[in-house]
C-alpha cells in the first residue's frame, strides 16, 4: 500500500476525478435501490406487512384482489381445514373520495376487515375500528397531505355515502393508494350498490386471509376448498398489477449499471496502467516482484471505490432525508450493504486486466533498453 498511498498523494486530482466518476454510479445504485424498494413499498404495503400466512382467492382471477368475489360462508370452510389456526375475510374497492370541503379528489384503496380480526391495523391517532364502527375507518397518514384531520367525512364519490376519520395508521398502501380501512357491512354497501354486481353470491367478500404455521397449507387450502386459489402472501404480492414490471425494469437498470461500473473502472485503470508502463519497469528492475505490484494496484483500486460508495451512500441517505413524501422512495440498510460489497468487487474485478498488463511488463523494454 505504500506505493499506492503515495501516487494517490501526488496525483490527486486524477484520482478525485475517478473516484468521482465511482462516486457518481454508485449514488444513482442506491437511488435506483430506494426507488425501487419504495415503489414495491408504495404498491403493497398492506400486503407486505398483513399479518396474513396465506390467502384464499376466487379461482381464475389471475390473484387479483379487485376481481375475487367470495361468500362469506366460505370463512367456515377456511376455517375448517386441518392447520388452519386463524381466518378473516377481506373485501378491496378503489374509490375516489372528496375532503370534507369538498374540493380536493383523493384516490384511495378501500380494504373492508372485521375490526375484531388480525387484520386490523395498528392505529398511531385516534381511535381503532369497532364491531359497531358503522360509516367509520382509519386510513393511512398519507390523507394527513390532503388536509384530513380526525372526525373529518370524506364522500365516497359515485355513491351517496360518508365515512368518518377515528383513526391513522401508518405504512398501509395498496396499488400506490393509501388505504381506508373500514367494516365489511359498511364496504358490501358501496362495492354492490348496482344490481347485480355481487354475481348472485350470498354476503360476499374479495378474499380471505389465513393465518397458519403448517407447511404447505396452501396446497392444503386448495385441495379441500373449491373454487378457491389460495397462494402464499408473499406470491400474491408478487402478483400485484403492474408490480413485477416495476421491479423488472429497476432490476435490469440496476443490472447495466453495474456492468457499467466494471468497465469504467477497468478502462480508466488500464489507461494508467499503460501510462505507467516505464515507471514499472524501472520497479520491477530494482527488484520489485509481479505480486507487489499487483497488490499496491488492488489496494489502490480498492481504497479509491470505498471511499466513492461510501460518499455515495451518505449522498444517498441525505437525499433520502429531504425527499418529498409524494415520492416513494424507501432505502433498505441490508440492501445498501449489499450493494456496496457487489460494487466492491465490481471494482476489484475490473482490475484485472490491468493485472494482465502488469505482468507482461519486461523491465527492460519498459526503460528502453531494449528495443
Amino acid at each position: 500500500m505504500f506505493l499506492a498511498l503515495r501516487e494517490l498523494k501526488h496525483s490527486k486530482m486524477r484520482y478525485v476525478l475517478i473516484g468521482g466518476i465511482m462516486m457518481l454510479i454508485a449514488w444513482l445504485v442506491f437511488l435506483l435501490s430506494g426507488l425501487a424498494n419504495g415503489l414495491a413499498t408504495d404498491n403493497g404495503s398492506s400486503l407486505k406487512n398483513m399479518k396474513a400466512d396465506a390467502i384464499v382467492f376466487q379461482s381464475e382471477v389471475k390473484l387479483y384482489l379487485h376481481r375475487s368475489l367470495l361468500p362469506m360462508s366460505k370463512l367456515d370452510e377456511v376455517k375448517g381445514v386441518q392447520g388452519v389456526t386463524n381466518a378473516a375475510p377481506l373485501g378491496m374497492l378503489t374509490v375516489t373520495t372528496k375532503d370534507s370541503d369538498g374540493t380536493e379528489s383523493i384516490d384511495a384503496t378501500m380494504l373492508a376487515i372485521q375490526p375484531e380480526s388480525f387484520l386490523a391495523p395498528k392505529v398511531i391517532e385516534g381511535q381503532a375500528l369497532a364491531a359497531n364502527s358503522g360509516q367509520e375507518a382509519v386510513v393511512d397518514k398519507t390523507f394527513k397531505r390532503h388536509g384530513v384531520k380526525l372526525g373529518d367525512e370524506l364522500k365516497i364519490q359515485s355513491s351517496d355515502q360518508t365515512v368518518k376519520v377515528i383513526g391513522f395508521t401508518t405504512g398501509q398502501t395498496y396499488n400506490h393508494l393509501p388505504v381506508i380501512f373500514t367494516n365489511i357491512p359498511f364496504w358490501q354497501k358501496i362495492r354492490f350498490a348496482a344490481p347485480g354486481s355481487d354475481s348472485g353470491i350470498q354476503n360476499p367478500i374479495s378474499a380471505i386471509a389465513v393465518q397458519s404455521q403448517q407447511d404447505g397449507i396452501t396446497d392444503m387450502l386448495n385441495q379441500k376448498l373449491s373454487g378457491v386459489e389460495t397462494v402464499t402472501r408473499d406470491v400474491a404480492l408478487q402478483n400485484l398489477p403492474g408490480y413485477k414490471e416495476e421491479m423488472g425494469t429497476i432490476t435490469m437498470m440496476l443490472a447495466f449499471l453495474f456492468v457499467i461500473a466494471a468497465f469504467v473502472l477497468a478502462v480508466f485503470f488500464y489507461v494508467l496502467t499503460l501510462q505507467k508502463s516505464n515507471q514499472f519497469g524501472v520497479l520491477k528492475a530494482l527488484g520489485a516482484s509481479t505480486s507487489y505490484l499487483a497488490k499496491n494496484l488492488l489496494g489502490q483500486i480498492f481504497l479509491l471505490s470505498l471511499v466513492s460508495i461510501v460518499v455515495g451512500a451518505g449522498l444517498t441517505y441525505l437525499v433520502a432525508a429531504v425527499m418529498p413524501g409524494e415520492v416513494p422512495f424507501a432505502l433498505d440498510n441490508g440492501v445498501v450493504v449489499v450493494y456496496s460489497v457487489i460494487l466492491l468487487i465490481v471494482s476489484m474485478l475490473g482490475a484485472m486486466i490491468s493485472l494482465r498488463r502488469i505482468a507482461k511488463i519486461d523491465a527492460l523494454q519498459a526503460i528502453g533498453k531494449v528495443e
